[in-house]
């Protein structure tokens, strides 16, 4: 008989996907004929493995494209629709993202999965259900141990991975999909493994062992590296053995998965361990230094970490990724959740304590606004930490822990770059109470929430938060405090219409942080009178404030606060006449927050590139940047603050472009610019 291998799929890149010929059909089959498909299953089984592969194989499908957004990272309801915002790139500044979602998807042919749903059912539930009722050509896949119960769902059971009955022939065992993972992974842990008939009958005993779970079958295939396959087997039967129980109420599979967990953490050192359940702490994963800082002490020093995380991926328990020349672990949620099941409990208060302490002083660190040369560093690591940001956040609130306000302060200009202002608010305004009446925090969160209440246009909440800054001000007999407080009333005025008064405060909150030499501050102040000057038509002390603040953000190497300079110079000259100037300071802008897909302030210098072009008689481009621009426009629920008086000028550009290219070819060259790429966009807008 002729020796049969069986070959992984791609064994250099340890993440092969492996059969499921049978899912894959089906779900090619369901989706055309249904607006909701959900993937259910035990956990371990592969939902999320699947739903990807169906991502990968089917977005050609989607001229919208394919978006996926990991819920597992999500443990408050309240911020599931400004997480699925976030990933489809909706500026979420109301106080609802959910219009804002409905309105950007409504013309899409888009596929949107949804993965680990089962512990926001009933949110994830909500939200699928507003979103297919508003937005027709939407498909949204989900993974979740349970089905969402929405009307119309299709639901696919993703069983385990086929296994060989006891008895087959060797050619058969290795056509078994069960065995084919095990292969994959084995080659991995033991470079030169092969399933071959002399192996294939003791690996299709243990895939059966492990009901083809293809969790449980990675993490048997990983201990190959310490042991071979014969030790391998009989180990995983005296366990499973020791583990299985008269418990009827516990379905085999989920026996199966907990027993096959359970049987690799014993076989982890006491160290790795402990490891294991301390970096199950993490949502979002953790580098080297994350862990060193949350996870040392009580029995682990900060220079065996790196060892212990090497152990750690070589046992499949964390998974390694590589990016900017760092590497960063995470772990997948039925490993999480058995860590934190596994954490001692003198362990936890400490494990918290540093958590807490660590994403504070990361938070803090990575503050954007601040007069900083490295603030789109600073902004793409706080983004990139979000998930553990908000865990950090909910122990300080769990435990009434002010620890909390100073974290939400440090994110404000994050959130508000990021289009977050509702989650901002969200945290802001939970952990306000938790500070000392009279605390300078309290102040400066205070000041913040005025701030976002008028993003929001929540001018009544923007007052009475302005009533409690001061008084908190006047508690604190700080003039830092009181600087803030008048900065608060200043944007409340101006909000109102009230400009005299508004730049007034201002300009008396700017002269106090200029005493205390406070320029961080100066920076914002000057940002937003700028802002506001531009809203109240006052083009020239909008253009003698913004040059101020280009100067001195240009002095500190500053990059955002640049760039917001120049938006504001350049809507001060447009309203000056200058078309040259407008052009050239939003080019400007527009080339420096590509390098961080700022769509905040990208859409702002794409509406007045198209306004320039039309008046310069570049009819054709200025109706594709004004199609480019209201691809973004229809992605935010409410315009940018103060671009309302804009609404104008949009309107003359949009009629006079049309009148000149007539109604079709306007239309055609307004589709062409709404088709193009964010970065394509902005290509296009800063090309000469």
């Amino acid at each position: 008989m002729t020796e049969r291998k069986i070959m992984p799929d791609r064994a250099a890149e340890g993440s092969a996907f492996v059969g499921r010929v049978q899912e894959l059909t089906r779900v090619r089959y369901l989706l055309p004929g249904t607006r909701l498909l959900t993937l259910t299953g035990v956990g371990g089984v592969g939902k999320t493995r699947l739903a990807l592969q169906v991502a990968s194989t089917l977005g050609a499908r989607f001229p919208a494209g394919v978006r996926i957004v990991d819920l597992a990272m999500v443990q408050d309801g309240h911020l599931l629709e400004t997480t699925v915002a976030a990933a489809l790139g909706v500026r979420d500044t109301g106080r609802q993202s959910l219009p804002a979602l409905v309105d950007h998807l409504a013309d899409k042919r888009l596929l949107l999965v949804l993965d680990n749903c089962e512990h926001l059912l009933p949110e994830c539930a909500e939200l699928a259900a507003r979103l297919l009722s508003g937005a027709p050509r939407l498909r949204i896949l989900t993974t979740s141990r349970q089905a969402l119960g929405v009307g119309g769902e299709q639901v696919l059971v993703v069983p385990p991975l086929a296994v060989p009955p006891a008895g087959t022939a060797a050619q058969e065992i290795l056509r078994s999909e069960a065995v084919r993972l095990f292969a994959e992974r084995a080659v991995q842990a033991r470079p030169g493994f092969t399933v071959d008939e002399a192996t294939a009958p003791a690996v299709a005993g243990l895939c059966r062992r492990l009901d083809g779970l293809p969790l449980a079958i990675e993490l048997a295939a990983a201990r190959l590296r310490t042991m071979p396959l014969t030790e391998l087997a009989g180990e995983l039967d005296r366990r499973f053995d020791l583990l299985t129980g008269p418990d009827t109420a516990v379905l085999p599979r989920h026996r199966t998965l907990y027993a096959t967990i359970d049987w690799s953490f014993g076989l982890c050192t006491p160290a790795e361990q402990r490891l294991w359940t301390r970096m199950a702490v993490f949502p979002g994963g953790a580098d080297l230094d994350d862990a060193e800082a949350v996870c040392s002490g009580n029995g682990i020093e900060p220079e065996d970490i790196l060892d212990l995380i090497s152990g750690l991926v070589d046992k499949s328990v964390l998974i390694s990724v590589h990016g900017g020349g760092r590497s960063r672990y995470r772990m997948l949620e039925s490993l999480r959740a058995y860590g934190r099941e596994r954490l001692a409990p003198g362990d936890e208060p400490a494990l918290h304590r540093r958590y807490r302490d660590h994403y504070r002083r990361l938070a803090e660190h990575n503050r954007i606004d601040l007069l900083v040369p490295d603030q789109f560093d600073r902004y793409r690591a706080a983004l990139a930490e979000i998930p553990n940001l908000r865990l950090a956040l909910d122990l300080c609130l769990r435990r009434h822990d002010p620890s909390g306000l100073r974290i939400a302060i440090s994110l404000w200009a994050a959130w508000l770059l990021a289009g977050a202002v509702h989650e901002g608010r969200h945290w802001l305004e939970r952990s306000i109470d938790l500070a000392r009446p009279t605390d300078g925090d309290r102040v400066m969160a205070l000041w913040v929430d005025v701030l976002f209440a008028a993003y929001q246009q929540d001018l009544e909440t923007a007052r009475q938060r302005a009533d409690e800054c001061g008084a908190a001000a006047e508690g604190c007999g700080d003039e830092a405090a009181f600087a803030f407080f008048l900065q608060a009333r200043g944007v409340v005025a101006l909000a109102d219409g009230d400009t005299g008064q508004g730049f007034a405060l201002l300009e008396d909150a700017r002269a106090r942080h200029r005493a205390r030499e406070d320029l961080d501050a100066v920076a914002v102040n000057l940002y937003y009178a700028a802002s506001f000057g531009v809203a109240a038509r006052s083009p020239g002390q909008a253009a003698a404030l913004g040059e101020e603040l280009l100067a001195l953000a240009e002095a500190h190497q500053a990059q955002i606060f640049e760039a917001y300079a120049l938006i504001t110079l350049g809507y001060s000259a447009w309203w000056q006449g200058d078309l040259n100037l407008t052009g050239a300071r939003m080019r400007q802008a527009a080339t420096k927050l590509t390098e961080i897909s700022d769509r905040w302030g990208l859409i702002q210098c794409l509406e007045a590139l198209a306004w320039t072009a039309c008046a310069q008689g570049q009819h054709d481009r200025a109706a594709r940047l004004l199609g480019a621009a209201s691809r973004l426009w229809r992605a935010f629920d409410i315009p940018p603050l103060g671009l309302q008086v804009f609404t104008r000028s949009h309107q003359d550009c949009d009629a006079r472009a049309r009148r000149e290219l007539g109604g079709r070819a306007f239309t055609a060259a307004y589709d062409s610019g709404a088709r193009l790429s964010l970065e394509a966009a902005v290509s296009y807008a800063i090309s000469s």
